[in-house]
């Protein structure tokens, strides 16, 4: 990622205990929810990538940055790289 960036710039706040994750265009991409947990003593934070929950962080930064990767992968190709890189074997 690019220095001095991260990806809880991309979350803005509403309604109350709730971000939701902007792409460049304005379009939401995903929600971070703030949950209190045994009896109001610990909090945690739900990560949501279009509707599928990712899972669970201890800090708000950490979930953002979960929802980012699963945003990124998204638009990326599946698998791996082509192990020949396109490269003809050469005739012996």
């Amino acid at each position: 990622m690019a220095e001095g960036w991260n990806p809880i710039l991309a979350a803005v706040e509403g309604p109350t205990g709730t971000w939701r994750m902007v792409d460049p265009a304005g379009d939401e991409y995903g929600t971070v929810e703030i949950r209190r947990v045994m009896n109001g003593a610990d909090v945690r934070y739900r990560a949501m990538y279009r509707g599928e929950i990712l899972g669970w962080s201890t800090t708000l930064r950490l979930a953002c940055e979960q929802i980012h990767r699963a945003y990124l992968r998204a638009h990326g190709p599946g698998g791996g790289a082509i192990a020949d890189w396109g490269r003809r074997p050469v005739p012996r």
